[in-house]
């Protein structure tokens, strides 16, 4: 843990938040119920995620990819008058932790929207994409408010906004999501009907909202 930022600890020169100080940057933007769920749903199916990958061997920081995975969505709760909420999703996401001293959670919270697919860099991406950015884009990719197929998914997101993506862009988004999903379960030595969620966000929002009464009274 960093004697300079109490809940974090270090990779380098860069703080990570804890997985209760996590909870409570979430907390502090006051979100809507919905956002917690949705945040909590993919912060679960990452940690699960990284556990596997750690268990077979594969090198993967669980603390950044759970951390990034609760707060990829931060963007959404910011105030209009927020100069990171006029930023692309995910980009505003980064410059807001950036802007808090999470600079390190940037990378892999600016690489999970599912617009990246649709990017030309997407396919060198899922080439040579660090291992938590692989994580947390397939967890949002499965966990809409519960765990979920990334065929409900993205049935979701049509239904949610209807006609944004033409049929090319849908086909070649889903290409790219099974390219995404077989790399992350390839690194989990899973298949995805495996997938599942690693419990940790209820007791973390517990301690956050605990030590945000004591520090209240």
């Amino acid at each position: 843990m960093s004697a300079d930022r109490p809940g974090s600890r270090m990779i380098g020169a860069m703080p990570v938040p804890s997985r209760t100080a996590a909870a409570a940057i979430l907390l502090s933007l006051e979100p809507p119920a919905w956002h917690v769920r949705h945040a909590r749903a993919v912060a679960e199916v990452a940690g699960w995620l990284a556990a596997r990958c750690a268990a077979a061997g594969v090198a993967v920081d669980r603390a950044l990819v759970e951390a990034a995975a609760l707060l990829h969505d931060v963007d959404k709760a910011l105030p209009a008058t927020d100069a990171a909420a006029a930023l692309p999703h995910g980009d505003g996401s980064a410059a807001w932790l950036a802007a808090q001293g999470w600079a390190e959670l940037g990378p892999v919270v600016a690489a999970h929207p599912v617009t990246r697919l649709l990017e030309p860099s997407a396919d060198a991406w899922l080439r040579s994409a660090p291992v938590a950015e692989i994580l947390v884009a397939y967890a949002d990719k499965r966990a809409g408010q519960r765990l979920e197929s990334m065929d409900a998914r993205f049935a979701d997101w049509q239904r949610r906004y209807p006609g944004s993506w033409s049929v090319g862009d849908d086909t070649r988004a889903r290409t790219r999501a099974q390219g995404l999903e077989a790399a992350a379960c390839a690194r989990a030595g899973i298949v995805p009907a495996m997938v599942g969620r690693l419990r940790w966000t209820g007791p973390a929002f517990r301690a956050a909202r605990g030590a945000a009464t004591e520090g209240a009274a």
